[in-house]
C-alpha cells in the first residue's frame, strides 16, 4: 500500500530486548470533501502509527511536519478499553519511504530559496 502524510511528531528509535532497532513515528492524512447536496466542507484526519525496521538513521530526518510517502503493509488493531468500548488503531509496517518536504520548522528553507533564485542556464540544447 502507498500513502502520503505529514509527520505528527519527531520519530523515535527503540531498541528491543534482542538488540534489534526500530523507528516509530505517526502520520496524519488530511481529507476534505463536500457531501452531495451540502454546502459545508467536511474535514477528516486519519492517523497512522508507523514502524520502519530497515535503517534507523532515517529517524534524524523524520521531523514533525515533514511530508513523506510510505510503501508497506497496513493493519488494524482492535481492542476494548477499560469501559468496554471498542477502540482501534491503524498501523503500517513501512518497507520504503520517500521524503517530500522538510518540516515547516526546518531551517533548510533558505537552501530552497537560494536554489530558486539562481539564474537559469542559457546553453540548454532544447
Amino acid at each position: 500500500m502507498e500513502i502520503t502524510g505529514r509527520l505528527t511528531a519527531d520519530a523515535k528509535t527503540a531498541t528491543l530486548k534482542d538488540g534489534r532497532e526500530v523507528v516509530n513515528f505517526s502520520i496524519a492524512i488530511n481529507d476534505r470533501y463536500k457531501p452531495k447536496g451540502q454546502t459545508e466542507v467536511v474535514k477528516k484526519v486519519t492517523y497512522i502509527s508507523c514502524s520502519y525496521w530497515n535503517n534507523t538513521t532515517v529517524a534524524g530526518y523524520l521531523k514533525k511536519g515533514s511530508v513523506v510517502e510510505l510503501f508497506g503493509k497496513i493493519g488494524l488493531n482492535v481492542w476494548l478499553n477499560m469501559d468496554g468500548q471498542p477502540k482501534g488503531s491503524l498501523n503500517m509496517h513501512v518497507q520504503q519511504l520517500k521524503f517530500f518536504t522538510p518540516s515547516r520548522n526546518d531551517g533548510n528553507n533558505a537552501v530552497n530559496e537560494n536554489l530558486a533564485a539562481e539564474e537559469p542556464k542559457q546553453d540548454l540544447p532544447f
